[in-house]
């Protein structure tokens, strides 16, 4: 009986033991499961220091970055160049805001020797144009001694153009294409469009409620209204007038007298030469090196700041994590 007692239990023995080794099952769950949840607590620290540290390098990355930036600008006698790349829109890169911050570092150097101003634009909104047109008449008024110059290099057109002859003289290529001194309706809205008779043939009723009888203006789905369409015509006009005002003060009486100039339509940088559009042919080294004297270049041009853009999306990204762990801890 001695040999008996002293082999270990069973597993069906152990099943019979007393009821009371449950509790001790349940303590030692407890004991493990907020065992488990300290390390889960602790990885979730270590975690968000780590992106805190993160974050906190790239602010300070960014902050150092635009200090080194202000270094560049601070050499020694310059031209300095600003550029206007693609639509003139107040959300794209070329928006007034842009330009014109550019513009005011430009002339605010004391180093600035000339400004150039380097078109590749089609065109856009002739408000963001009328906008840089105006602050360059400003800033050349305050700042008489620095000449500023305006290079077109693919196309200068309708817009582009508009802001160009706000310059002392306007330089191309002789591929480059310029003019396009006109105003349309079509770039903001569907004016160009009227589904009408589309819409009888497939039996679609217009159903349009307005407070205001001009309200639906240029409505694409509705027929088009002679007195509607004067308006805008009215509109136009005005808006190409300033366009044209603002072309022949700048350009002075080196325009010559054609009314094909005003029409809308382009020309090569070679034949708006003939026009007066354009005063010389050459390139913004060009301009520095022969025209200006120095050929050191600084471009003042604002350039999207992709480590500020990933900063912010981290920042909402890190808010995200912390309302989704605060959320869970309540569930």
């Amino acid at each position: 009986m001695t040999e008996q007692s002293t082999q270990p239990e069973s597993p069906a023995i152990k099943a019979e033991s007393p009821p009371g080794n449950w509790e001790r099952d349940i303590l030692n769950r407890l004991a493990f499961a907020s065992l488990n949840e300290q390390r889960r607590a602790r990885r979730w620290s270590i975690f968000f220091k780590a992106l805190g540290f993160g974050y906190l390098f790239l602010l300070l990355f960014i902050l150092f970055s635009g200090e080194w930036s202000e270094l560049e600008t601070s050499v020694g006698k310059h031209t300095a160049v600003v550029q206007i790349q693609g639509v003139i829109d107040e959300t794209a890169q070329a928006s007034a805001d842009n330009i014109v911050t550019a513009l005011r570092a430009a002339f605010g150097n004391e180093n600035t020797a000339a400004v150039i101003l380097r078109i590749n634009s089609p065109g856009g909104s002739p408000v963001q144009a009328g906008y840089v047109y105006d602050e360059i008449k400003r800033l050349r008024h305050l700042n008489p001694d620095i000449p500023l110059y305006a290079v077109i290099s693919d196309i200068g057109a309708s817009g582009g153009y508009y802001i160009a002859a706000a310059a002392d003289n306007i330089y191309a290529d002789k591929a480059s294409i310029v003019g396009s001194i006109g105003v349309t309706m079509s770039p903001f809205s569907m004016s160009s469009f009227g589904f009408t008779e589309a819409m009888k043939k497939l039996g679609i009723q217009r159903r349009l409620l307005t407070s205001g009888e001009s309200k639906s203006l240029l409505d694409p789905f509705s027929p088009l209204k002679p007195e509607e369409a004067r308006h805008i015509k009215s509109l136009l006009d005005d808006i190409h007038s300033q366009f044209i005002n603002a072309v022949r003060t700048g350009r002075g009486d080196r325009l010559k007298e054609d009314p094909a100039i005003f029409s809308g339509l382009i020309w090569t940088g070679e034949e708006s030469m003939a026009l007066g559009l354009v005063d010389a042919l050459g390139s913004t080294s060009f301009v520095a090196r022969e025209v200006i004297g120095v050929e050191e270049i600084v471009d003042y041009t604002l350039h999207p700041n992709y480590l500020e853009q990933f900063a912010e999306r981290l920042g909402v990204a890190l808010g995200k994590g912390v309302f989704s762990v605060l959320n869970s801890g309540h569930q």
